[in-house]
């Protein structure tokens, strides 16, 4: 199964068009499926009064307001047509994340996508989930912050809005930028996925790609990843995000290790059957055998290749006699 992997460019265009095309052109040349934007009106889920994150404090002006901050951040309904218009071009799907129901307009009558985001941050937003949800796309749940109560007050909501569980996948995710490695709790994606009975998949914020592609290995069928052109930009999520090389062998390795996964039944494989007989051992006489003489644990070895009998009929062949003279390490015949 392919996983969905999305390029999350969010706000680190920085409220500039030409650095927004430059990330499109990024994530299309890294292989990713989506490039992923945030699409709010500050006003609309920020009061005035709301202080900033931690992380974000270090990254920003520090005079300004959340509020303030995100405000700059805004994309226009014609912003919106541009970055479309220049994912076609690019080849690579156009997503992004609606934080209020004005935003949640815009997305649906621009965008032809069949998936909904719910920020991590949204979980909890009753009316939210059930203006988002309502028209039956494909959910995806993000769940930094979140315990497996609130998961399940959520998934709740959504299917009764009118998306059936199997329309829902959900992503475990830390919300802290970057996550530090202890915090990640990979185990806790598939736990979510078995009490729920959904699909499951990961939203990152740790640095480097090997969790991401960890989460793969164990199950995640939709992959999200914050990346910039330059971690030294400013802005809020610049620092937490993978660099262009970065993003492509992110992908390069979540591509691989779908190929690695396979189908789960244990055979031989196509490329190393050649080796079977090369690796694998025979019966040989371990000294000359004369015929009619009896094969014994004195007169028999186990020896490559593996093209005669298989020292698992060891048992069946002592005791018998030798059809002919044997040389030493000859392959046994009967």
């Amino acid at each position: 199964m392919k996983t969905l992997i999305i390029a999350e460019a969010g706000v680190n265009h920085n409220g500039d068009m030409a650095l927004a095309k430059e990330l499109i052109a990024a994530a299309a040349e890294a292989g990713a499926d989506l490039v992923k934007f945030q699409t709010f009106i500050a006003a609309s889920i920020i009061s005035r009064s709301a202080p900033k994150a931690e992380y974000q404090k270090g990254a920003t002006d520090p005079q300004e307001s959340q509020q303030e901050m995100v405000r700059k951040l805004e994309l226009t309904r014609e912003n919106h047509l541009e970055l479309m218009a220049e994912c076609k071009r690019q080849g690579i799907g156009f997503f992004s994340t609606a934080f209020d129901k004005d935003s949640i307009d815009l997305l649906e009558e621009l965008s032809g996508t069949e998936i909904v985001k719910v920020p991590s941050g949204e979980l909890t937003n009753l009316p939210y989930l059930r203006y988002l949800t309502c028209h039956g796309k494909h959910v995806l749940l993000s769940t930094g912050m979140a315990n497996l109560g609130e998961i399940e007050a959520a998934i709740n909501v959504v299917e009764q809005a009118g998306t059936p569980r199997d329309k829902i996948t959900v992503l475990h995710c830390t919300t802290e930028y970057p996550t530090p490695m202890e915090d990640v709790n990979l185990r806790a994606m598939v736990n979510i996925g078995k009490a729920f009975g959904v699909s499951v998949g990961y939203s990152d914020h740790t640095p480097g790609i090997e969790i991401p592609i960890a989460a793969v290995a164990l199950g995640a069928t939709v992959i999200e990843k914050h990346f910039t052109l330059d971690r030294n930009l400013p802005g809020p999520d610049h620092r937490a995000s993978l660099e262009p090389d970065e993003l492509k062998a992110m992908v390069q390795g979540i591509r691989n290790i779908e190929k690695a996964l396979g189908d789960g039944i244990k055979r031989p494989s196509p490329s190393e059957l050649k080796n079977k007989p090369i690796a694998r051992k025979s019966l040989v006489a371990a000294r000359p055998i004369r015929v009619g003489e009896r094969f014994s644990e004195d007169n028999l070895m186990a020896k490559r290749p593996g093209t005669g009998i298989s020292p698992m009929q060891w048992d069946d062949v002592i005791g018998r006699t030798a059809p002919r003279d044997f040389s030493e390490d000859e392959l046994i015949e009967l």
